[in-house]
């Protein structure tokens, strides 16, 4: 072999190594909390929380290849848990769906329902969503993923609109309808990505009237600021504007794929849409200024992202949160994370989450090459939601000897 093929080797080999990052090695997550009792009674049922996260070993060190496995493969030997798809009619016309799932333990004598809000386009049927679905319902707990308006192939638009960043009314209508089915049922509500903006920004809203069974909300891998975030997502370091034009083009065929309601002639002319400008559109930016904030009645693209980011909201949450990131998510860079540590460190009942590894909803972890079927993050999960159900019932007891004193 020639000194020039391997100079050439070497130099591959080394971008490969660089890429993958190999060297790395495992890490506990960071933990950021101000109420250390609040953090004693979650580390009680979720001790993995101290422990570190092993990724799988020749790739899973990098967030990039993290991402783009957990977006393209999804999960591995990944079931399909079997639910009810319940239908729901909204004043406004929109037709909504979410699918129920029943515990598969039955030896629980609590009744936990987890609803759960996916991520951007995502669904009851996104991989990730029924890996940690069925986990769930293995160790006892319902669970009701809402089905983002206009994402499910099978399900029609029937009014002008589809899911937005912020948009936390269909969410709010899917725990309705939950307790109407089981009012004694106690919620914990988690959000992965787009979702975990939804549910945090739900959980801070003054003007919503939520019920008292929720007793408690998880938010996975969300940037929460979309201003700042997009700031981030148009500049091409670490690939981040490719990630871009990967969800602009999952927006944009959503909305064409429902031209004949979203963009039909009565609706582009009372909200002024040009159709071209919305086909056109390269950037999520560019495609909520043609389209998202006209349907939605904004003035600008920059007061439609300020009323969705859920930073906005953090204030006014009242109900105990954990928050988890990674810090190699190349979707959401580090740089966003500052305002959520900051808050976990000045309000009690919340704890934040942060990885050194992961990417963006993958936290893939064990072996070489093949990863476990169960990730940490599914893992992780149920152990929190476990957590919260203790922080809740300790809290109930003392409100309870309070009363008797």
């Amino acid at each position: 072999m020639s000194t020039a093929l391997l100079a050439v080797v070497a130099v591959i080999l080394c971008i490969l190594f660089r890429i993958l990052n190999v060297n790395s090695q495992p890490q506990k997550p960071f933990l950021y909390c101000k109420d250390l009792s609040f953090l004693d009674t979650i580390l009680k049922i979720a001790p993995l929380l101290q422990e570190p996260y092993i990724p799988t070993r020749l790739w899973g060190f990098s967030g990039h290849v993290q991402t783009i496995i957990h977006s393209i493969i999804g999960r591995v030997r990944c079931p399909w848990p079997i639910g009810e798809r319940c239908y729901v009619s909204l004043c406004d016309g929109t037709t909504l769906t979410y699918d129920v799932y029943q515990p598969l333990d039955q030896s629980h004598e609590d009744d936990f329902t987890l609803a759960i809000c996916p991520g951007i386009g995502n669904t009851s049927e996104s991989v990730y969503i029924r890996t940690f679905v069925h986990y769930a319902q293995c160790h006892g707990y319902r669970c009701a993923v809402l089905n983002h308006v206009g994402a499910l192939g099978s399900v029609k638009v029937t009014a002008p609109r589809i899911f937005t960043y912020g948009h936390t009314s269909d969410f709010n209508e899917m725990l309705s309808h939950i307790f109407e089915k089981h009012p004694n049922t106690r919620i914990v509500c988690i959000g992965f990505s787009l979702g975990g903006n939804l549910v945090t920004k739900y959980m801070g809203e003054t003007d919503r009237c939520r019920s008292p069974n929720i007793i408690g909300g998880i938010s996975i891998c969300q940037g929460y600021c979309a201003i700042e975030g997009t700031k981030w997502l148009l500049n091409w370091q670490n690939f981040r504007r490719f990630y871009l034009y990967v969800m602009t083009e999952s927006m944009k065929s959503i909305i064409l794929k429902h031209r004949h309601v979203l963009l039909h002639d009565d609706v582009k002319r009372r909200c002024n849409l040009i159709e071209r400008e919305i086909i056109a559109a390269a950037t999520l930016p560019e495609l909520d200024d043609a389209y998202t904030r006209k349907v939605h009645n904004f003035k600008s693209v920059t007061e439609l992202y300020q009323w969705s980011s859920c930073v906005n909201y953090l204030q006014d949450i009242a109900i105990p949160m954990i928050f988890i990131n990674a810090r190699d998510d190349p979707i959401v860079p580090e740089a966003l994370l500052q305002p959520i540590r900051q808050f976990a460190l000045e309000h009690g009942n919340t704890l934040y989450l942060e990885l050194a590894h992961g990417g963006h909803l993958g936290f893939y972890e064990g072996g070489l090459v093949y990863p476990n079927p169960v990730t940490w993050l599914d893992r992780a999960l149920v152990a929190l939601v476990g957590s919260l159900a203790l922080v809740n019932a300790d809290t109930t007891l003392k409100s309870s000897a309070g009363m008797l004193q």
